[in-house]
């Protein structure tokens, strides 16, 4: 988005909250937008021989292009949207607005040091905690989702028109395909999902639920440690596509700490599995 370009103002009004708001539309033109930016500074990084890699208190990897990331985009939302929040996975919260931008520079840094291209990174915008809109970018797998409130779910792969998302139509968990990240943390649960469901694959990460949008799967189940940033962008873009997305309790899933999305005809049977 040009610097001096004009944004329509709105004003939304629901039975949770009233904000003066840039129009979502131009909010979801700079995401993308800045979507590009990242881009290119992972992609300049990946695979690269002289990746610096450090270790976080809680001994998951950070990469140099995670930093860059992060500080390339608050600097551009400090710029174009000077009175908005922002809660980064690198860098914490800033600022204390009702309208909250959520950044993963990278969801699935492990692939990313590894060499594996399942990774991507995740901008959401949240208001009052309601997130209103987000981008999924792959570009290692060629890929880009998105969705705004109201307005649908797409994707597209790098070069082509982008496409609708629809979830599946799947009615019975006997007949669905389950996808995950790995068994880490509910070992005694994920084989009672795996003989409820007709398939079992860890695609892993933002991965998986990109899948339900696009009813390539059934549902998919994170079920421990999840921060905002791993799941806000998902959000929408799961729900605008039909499905539904809730912690495995069936709280919502933004600072649920876990994340359970189906294609909404499947999800009280799969939070109920889960219970279980």
């Amino acid at each position: 988005m040009s610097r001096g370009k004009s944004i329509t103002t709105n004003i939304l009004v629901t039975d949770r909250f009233q904000c003066v708001t840039p129009d979502l539309a131009a909010d979801l033109e700079l995401a993308i937008s800045m979507a590009d930016t990242a881009d290119a500074i992972t992609m300049a990084h990946f695979q690269s021989l002289d990746l610096v890699i450090d270790t976080k208190p809680d001994l998951t990897p950070v990469t140099e292009a995670d930093l860059q990331v992060e500080q390339t985009l608050r600097a551009s939302l400090s710029e174009q949207r000077a009175l908005d929040s922002m809660l980064g996975e690198e860098f914490g919260v800033t600022g204390a607005s009702n309208r909250q931008w959520i950044i993963d520079p990278i969801d699935g840094t492990k692939n990313f040091v590894r060499g594996v291209p399942v990774w991507a990174t995740l901008i959401a915008l949240a208001i009052d905690d309601e997130v209103v809109l987000g981008v999924v970018s792959a570009p290692a797998l060629g890929r880009r989702w998105w969705a705004r409130l109201g307005g649908g779910a797409w994707q597209s792969t790098f070069g082509a028109p982008a496409t609708g998302l629809r979830v599946s139509s799947v009615r019975s968990l006997a007949d669905a395909s389950l996808s995950y990240s790995d068994s880490v943390g509910w070992e005694s649960t994920l084989p009672k999902l795996a003989a409820a469901t007709w398939r079992q694959r860890a695609y892993g990460d933002f991965w998986s639920h990109m899948l339900v949008a696009e009813g390539a799967v059934d549902i998919a189940v994170e079920p421990a440690d999840l921060r905002p940033w791993d799941v806000a962008a998902l959000i929408p873009i799961v729900t605008e596509a039909g499905g539904q997305i809730t912690a495995i309790d069936g709280t919502p899933a933004l600072r649920g700490g876990s994340a359970a999305a189906s294609n909404g005809l499947l999800h009280e049977d799969l939070l109920r599995l889960l219970a279980t």
